[in-house]
């Protein structure tokens, strides 16, 4: 379809992001469409859009997964394009094309570009060509164990072994000797190839305090922009769980360097839509280097949003409808401090363990600088199918510390009913001198929570 304004757009997505991007069409004055599968009736989504198709049942392969379902869905109704929020097809380069190959507007980047940066491997290739650094490693794909095995020797152990098609923390090992390497980097390879159809993988040397810094980009195909960065550190199981905007560790002259970089790297592979450069930071040496490309919005957008004051989804509809970037780098400016929490199904108490229950009573936080992006109501059945993703509580500070503060008035504001959530967590990790002090790093989470169970507990873990 050629480009022009969007007038219909459909949801291939369910949860939070689906209510996310309702909200941002109906603030550009676009009618919506939301896809459902059985398990997802009385989804928020599906009340809120304008019209609602159940595409199959609860399993996403045979619903949020079925391409010819979610065409067939667009067509039914009339709608000219498809917004895939992030998960299930968001990053899946023949969905995008199959999208385009029936005549409609796919709100996201070329399959081509999602083919090109979807490939770890490839991705790290193209970074190089773009002058951005990346992590010592394979120069592309390990086919040869034995060779991979010398390789990860002369690049020094610890290694990862990680999976090229790889995502979510998934495909991913890492190698303290060459025995472990022997006996992991197959494992790693068999997961990739359960996971993404793809064994793929490709060796990078493990930095040892390394912070996760993002920056995310938006583009139209010829010009990008950045809108700065973001710190992701605090993970478990390479999964993040708190995220912030900016970075309080980085120099402002590393973050111009940073950001142009992941500039340079978008403009080099023609970018279209929003995505995310993703980085190791060294904590040591000031070093950064390139990981990958997310080609897709993020969960974590709004602490970027909150900071710079635009609306990252609604920009990507416009760019999909064939406008170019309204504003020049010199436009964006950020204020303060955010601060994003994902609010996950799960007993922090008890191995994160998933808990899909019924939502009793339900009281959000609000007022001052508090965002709370969700789907949730009283009733509302939490499906066994899906991630345990509820919601996430934003909030914005004048700086870090204000922000901390809100934060833990925002978590005593907030209560649902009928369920474990990881609030719980967030309140416990307030009380950590590290976490205040921004003394943290990617591994430093999994040991932090170890040693503080107890206060996890006091603090409402395990509770419904």
């Amino acid at each position: 379809m050629a480009q022009g304004k969007i007038r219909k757009l459909l949801i291939a997505n369910r949860g939070e992001i689906a209510v996310r991007i309702i909200r941002a069409a109906r603030d550009s004055g676009i009618a919506t469409v939301q896809v459902y599968s059985d398990a997802d009736a009385n989804g928020r989504a599906v009340a809120m859009a304008d019209e609602a198709v159940n595409i199959g049942p609860p399993q996403a392969a045979k619903s949020y997964l079925d391409i010819d379902a979610l065409l067939q869905a667009a067509r039914d109704t009339g709608a000219d394009a498809i917004h895939p929020g992030y998960g299930f097809l968001a990053e899946n380069a023949g969905f995008a094309d199959a999208v385009e190959a029936a005549g409609l507007v796919f709100v996201g980047p070329s399959g081509d570009t999602i083919r090109l940066m979807g490939d770890k491997a490839a991705a790290r290739a193209e970074a190089r060509k773009a002058g951005v650094p990346t992590v010592p490693g394979s120069d592309g794909l390990v086919e040869d164990m034995d060779a991979a095995a010398k390789l990860a020797a002369e690049i020094g152990f610890p290694v990862m072994i990680k999976a090229a098609a790889g995502g979510g923390g998934r495909g991913i090992r890492v190698a303290h000797d060459a025995e472990e390497f022997a006996r992991l980097a197959p494992q790693a390879a068999s997961e990739a190839r359960a996971a993404f159809g793809d064994g793929g993988i490709y060796i990078e040397k493990v930095i040892e305090r390394a912070r996760h810094i993002e920056v995310q980009v938006l583009g139209d195909g010829s010009n990008v922009v950045h809108f700065f960065e973001r710190e992701c550190s605090l993970q478990r199981r390479r999964q993040k769980v708190w995220e912030e905007a900016p970075s309080v560790v980085l120099s402002e002259k590393v973050r111009e360097e940073l950001c142009a970089s992941a500039v340079a790297l978008a403009k080099a592979v023609g970018y279209r839509g929003a995505g995310t450069i993703e980085y190791l930071y060294d904590d040591v040496s000031g070093d950064f280097f390139f990981i990958e490309m997310n080609t897709r919005i993020q969960v974590e957008h709004p602490v970027t949003e909150m900071i710079c004051g635009v609306d990252l989804v609604a920009e990507m509809i416009r760019i999909a409808g064939g406008e170019k970037l309204g504003r020049t780098q010199a436009d964006i400016a950020r204020t303060g401090h955010a601060i994003e929490v994902r609010l996950n199904a799960e007993d922090p108490a008890n191995n994160f363990m998933p808990f899909p229950g019924v939502v009793g009573e339900l009281l959000t936080p609000d007022g001052p600088g508090v965002r709370f992006d969700h789907m949730l109501y009283p009733g509302y059945a939490v499906p066994p199918f899906y991630d345990s993703l509820l919601g996430k509580l934003i909030v914005w500070g004048e700086d870090r510390e204000r922000a901390l503060l809100r934060l833990g008035r925002a978590l005593r504001e907030l209560k649902v009913e009928g369920l474990p959530t990881t609030a719980p967590l967030f309140a416990a990790l307030l009380e950590s001198d590290d976490l205040r002090a921004s003394a943290v790093h990617t591994r430093w989470l999994e040991p932090w929570l170890e040693t503080n169970l107890d206060l996890i507990k006091q603090k409402g873990g395990g509770n419904t």
